[in-house]
């Protein structure tokens, strides 16, 4: 199938917002979703952005049932390791169920190694949801190492109350 993978526009955010919100639904956590392409914008195209997208985009005569040419995309954002230095971590990687299995997520996938490669990251670390077999097996097919199960590592989060009430204790 023919697509391309490149790096999103400001003008890409609606429908970056569309499918974070298909990613959400198939998640089973929509409810969770409280971004708007406003600040998707804002927050990846301002003066500081906080996250970086490459998009895949399909020629019209391939688009979607719903008239879409942007099929899928991947949101990462710089971080780092203090035992191994610059890292990328993969928010989300999503491919509209009409076009899995035709090598999109695999481009997506392999566009952001080659830029933890050329930026000189040394990992491009990620989060699963247990009962996502199907994600879980593409990418431990590819080669992936899951942490939880080699190492015992935990993924914990501060947010609302606990977060405010943690800040609250700053000096």
């Amino acid at each position: 199938m023919k697509f391309m993978i490149r790096a999103a526009r400001e003008t890409d955010c609606v429908d970056i917002h569309r499918m974070i919100m298909e990613l959400a639904v198939y998640e089973k956590m929509a409810d969770q979703v409280k971004i708007s392409h406003e600040e998707l914008q804002r927050d990846g195209f301002g003066l500081n952005p906080f996250y970086q997208c490459l998009i895949a985009e399909v020629p019209k005569e391939l688009k979607s049932e719903e008239g879409h040419t942007i099929v899928g995309y991947v949101l990462y954002f710089y971080s780092y390791s203090t035992w191994k230095g610059r890292s990328i971590y993969m928010e989300d990687l999503y491919v509209m169920p009409e076009f899995r299995g035709k090598g999109v997520g695999k481009a997506l996938l392999a566009s952001v190694a080659q830029v933890c490669v050329d930026q000189q990251c040394v990992r491009l670390q990620f989060s699963v949801l247990d009962w996502n077999k199907p994600s879980l097996g593409f990418y431990l097919s590819k080669g992936a190492e899951d942490l939880t199960v080699d190492e015992g590592w935990h993924v914990l989060r501060f947010h609302g109350t606990a977060l405010k009430m943690l800040a609250d204790e700053a000096p």
